[in-house]
């Protein structure tokens, strides 16, 4: 973890529960996860599955499949009156993100990071269970070998109310030419 400028950023990677099957229970907190293999990310399920020379070249011949992830987390009192986000660096791919049952969004990219708001949905100095559900069933998603899952990391963002967002600033140089550019 470090703190910059009012901004807590949070490596989130550690104590996750991953089980490849599809089971829409597993977004609900009540759902129990104990029998789940306990991973950490980076992590890629397909690396661990069978050759299959039927599934094709550009996934290595490895097959997909969908998967769930699980962490269960505390979020401390001090939280209460910021702003509080997940950023996922990247998820390989159709990824839906539930926050204690609450759906946060569909990602059906597998290449660039993304972020969700969880403020209004934690439970602050309380248990919250995060879920993600990796669909990687289709074959020829890339013209390499991408994996499955949550295959980069993930961070726990705390900032104040008024900041700068994520990517919320960048530098263009709208003209340029030999003898100058605007910046």
């Amino acid at each position: 973890m470090y703190a910059s400028g009012g901004r807590i950023k949070e490596k989130f990677d550690f104590d996750w529960k991953f089980r490849l099957q599809d089971i829409a229970e597993a977004k609900s907190p009540a759902y129990n996860d104990a029998s789940w293999e306990d991973i950490q990310v980076p992590h890629d399920w397909s690396i661990k599955l069978e050759f299959d020379p039927k599934v094709g070249g550009s996934p290595g011949f490895i097959p997909g499949g969908i998967g769930w992830y699980r962490k269960t987390f505390q979020v401390p009192d001090s939280y209460r009156g910021k702003k509080v986000t997940i950023l996922f660096d990247g998820v390989f791919h159709q990824s839906d993100v539930y926050i204690n049952g609450i759906h946060l969004g569909f990602r059906p990219y597998g290449f660039v990071a993304f972020e969700y708001d969880l403020t209004s949905h934690l439970n602050y100095g309380g248990k919250n269970i995060i879920a993600v559900r990796v669909d990687h069933q289709t074959n020829g998603t890339a013209r390499w070998y991408a994996g499955s899952g949550i295959y980069r990391h993930v961070w726990l963002e705390v900032t104040e109310p008024i900041h700068v967002t994520t990517w919320g600033t960048y530098v263009t140089t709208p003209s340029v030419n030999n003898s100058q550019a605007d910046v």
